[in-house]
């Protein structure tokens, strides 16, 4: 058995408030994406605004509460000077994810003299740096000393060997698998010693290797990892750049193919990727490298995420130092991404009951992509706007959507939820035609000329509006405008349409 890996979890609460609106204290303020919330202030969680709730839900609790749409990009570039100013004190502090870093506990506990005062070292430092809300936590691996961390102390430390002990009264929602502790809490099991206490092998049959593995961290086996196996050299994969490189974007951009061609060979071992190095070589010949873990396993987003903030650290080292120092450079000649230790991919795919995302399924769209190209493979995302088209924004597969037009704002002229599951891209003209058979027209005033008896050749059991939309009226090609309507015809099916020009176009269908 290894010994117990020690290690020093850094915890920030609430980093993405922080990232968005500086240091604390804050008014009432949650952030949403996809009209969910995923972080809010304490003074908003005293109003019992909650993470997980819908945005109608929150605002419900606390009417007076600030809403802000979630940008996960700054949350990653505010967290890199942090990151800088822990790796000036503790060598090798590893990023897991922004507003949360763990260093291992050996060097910087010898240093100081022990935990306790390397704990405290590290609070002091951040606090005159400007972060006292930091919390520390030392435990026998990453899990635990999260959990730690997030206790009530400034610094929890967790005796070597107690980890079993420490977590047994938490609730198996720290295990962060939402499918697995809800049927665990209907099976009766509300702690983590409670799931513990099941037996090993039934967990397994049941809960298949990704289940094993957090039933070993309910029971305080995080210390007791095995070592890494080796990587094989052939998943090793470098790009070179002629002439030399210098934006963050513009580099990440070009790795993209290299990241996914390194996913697809550990997909093809059958094995993923939990520790990678990055080796970053200048137009001087210098090569910066450094070494990446990720809390589960890297797929081709991570690895292209990673050489960016590798990149915008050394650009901010590089304009900080003096132009004859060795560290300063001005463009990238060759990127090379080699896993440095990887896993059996069954220990990260979800049992029968498991909540995590299928990552098979990321390897098939990935290698879709690379037979169809870059924008072969497209995810959508859903953006603000009046008009059902604008509201969709496709995205390349692998990239994080960049919605111009923010969902949250209200947008007065839009349908309300729930909005079509079909939507016609661009609209198609459809035929909304009166009891004689005569196409319906819509007058100055908003009035139908006659009630709606069939569409699409259907006949129509109900219908609403119609409603005016009117939009940039000023523009030089006059804007769009029209009236719209809600129809159900006598074959059960939902239409939103549109009259403009004496035309009835169809939007969208209701499934």
């Amino acid at each position: 058995m290894t010994s117990p890996l020690r290690v020093f979890a850094l915890w920030f609460p609430d980093w993405p408030l922080r990232a968005a609106l500086g240091p604390p204290p804050h008014p009432p303020t949650a952030l949403v994406q996809a009209n969910e919330i995923v972080a809010c202030t304490a003074s908003a969680r005293e109003h019992g605004v909650r993470v997980g709730q819908r945005r109608r839900e929150a605002q419900g609790r606390f009417a007076a509460l600030r809403v802000l749409p979630h940008d996960p990009t700054r949350d990653d570039r505010a967290f890199l000077p942090v990151l800088r100013l822990i790796e000036r004190h503790a060598p090798e502090a590893t990023l897991l994810r922004p507003g949360l870093a763990v260093i291992r506990s050996r060097g910087l506990s010898r240093y100081h003299g022990g935990e306790r005062e390397a704990g405290d070292a590290l609070l002091g430092v951040l606090a005159e740096a400007g972060y006292p809300e930091v919390r520390i936590g030392v435990a026998d691996g990453p899990f635990t000393a999260e959990l730690a961390a997030r206790g009530a102390g400034t610094c929890t430390i967790v005796p070597a060997g107690g980890s079993a002990d420490f977590l047994s009264p938490l609730p198996v929602q720290a295990l962060r698998d939402e499918q697995l502790a809800g049927l665990l809490v209907r099976l009766g099991v509300r702690t983590l010693g409670g799931f513990a206490a099941l037996d090993a092998l039934e967990v397994r049959d049941r809960f298949g290797e990704r289940g094993a593995r957090l039933h070993a961290l309910a029971a305080g086996a995080d210390s007791r990892v095995p070592p890494p196996r080796p990587p094989d050299p052939e998943l090793v994969r470098s790009v070179e750049f002629e002439p030399a490189l210098a934006g963050a974007d513009q580099i990440a951009f070009a790795v993209r193919q290299s990241a996914d061609a390194v996913v697809l060979a550990l997909d093809a071992a059958g094995v993923v990727c939990t520790e990678v190095r990055i080796d970053l070589t200048d137009d001087d010949d210098q090569v910066f490298s450094r070494s990446w873990l990720h809390p589960t396993c890297f797929d081709a987003a991570d690895l292209v995420d990673r050489v960016r903030w590798q990149l915008e650290t050394l650009a901010a080292e590089s304009a900080k130092a003096p132009v004859d120092e060795a560290r300063a450079f001005g463009g990238i000649i060759a990127v090379r991404i080699a896993p440095v230790a990887v896993d059996d991919a069954a220990h990260h795919q979800p049992g029968l009951f498991g909540g995590a995302a299928d990552d098979r399924l990321h390897h098939a769209l990935s290698r879709v992509q690379s037979m169809l190209g870059h924008e072969g493979v497209l995810t959508a995302a859903v953006a603000g706007g009046r008009w059902l088209a604008d509201r969709q924004v496709l995205t390349p597969w692998g990239e994080r959507a960049v919605v111009a037009r923010d969902p949250v704002r209200p947008w007065p002229g839009s349908i309300p939820d729930p909005v079509p599951s079909e939507v016609f891209r661009p609209p198609r003209r459809i035929a909304v035609e009166s009891a004689s058979g005569e196409s319906i027209g819509v007058d100055g005033r908003g009035l139908l000329s006659a009630a709606p008896a069939r569409v699409d050749g259907s006949g129509v059991r109900a219908w609403a509006g119609p409603w005016p939309i009117s939009e940039r009226r000023w523009a030089a090609d006059g804007g769009r405008s029209g009236h719209r309507m809600q129809l159900v015809d006598d074959r059960d099916r939902a239409w939103l349409v549109f009259c403009t020009g004496g035309r009835w176009w169809v939007e969208g269908r209701y499934r």
